[in-house]
């Protein structure tokens, strides 16, 4: 197999609240939209990923998926996510293999994993 693209695919139970959250509360840039213009899918980058939003899920479907973002400060996307009345499922705490994480659930209820990988981490080769 030859993976040359890959995305994490999400069907929310309400699109546009959604993509306000993706789009406004965590500020993620958009890649691409398609579809019907009132019922729009919309990919968005997540580094050398993408997220796309599209189709709908049932009520109170929701599925095993959860996000793993790399952030640069994880106390300060904590601190503007909580003023921003995100649902932080754990707070920000070094995990014993040495990576900074936060938790905190998307409008419907996917786990979101903010990671901070520490200047002396060994996943850091350049130490600035």
């Amino acid at each position: 197999m030859d993976v040359l693209s890959s995305r994490v695919l999400l069907r929310p139970r309400d699109p546009a609240r959604s993509r306000r959250f993706y789009a406004e509360t965590l500020g993620l840039a958009v890649y691409r939209e398609f579809g019907p213009p009132e019922h729009p899918g919309t990919v968005f980058f997540l580094g050398q990923g993408f997220l796309e939003l599209s189709g709908r899920s049932d009520e109170g479907e929701v599925g095993g998926v959860s996000l793993w973002l790399q952030v640069r400060d994880v106390a300060a996307e904590e601190a503007r996510l909580r003023q921003a009345g995100v649902e932080v499922l754990r707070e920000a705490r070094r995990e014993p293999w040495g990576l900074v994480e936060l938790w905190i659930a998307d409008p419907d209820g996917h786990r979101l994993v903010l990671v901070e990988v520490p200047p002396d981490h060994p996943l850091r080769r350049d130490h600035r």
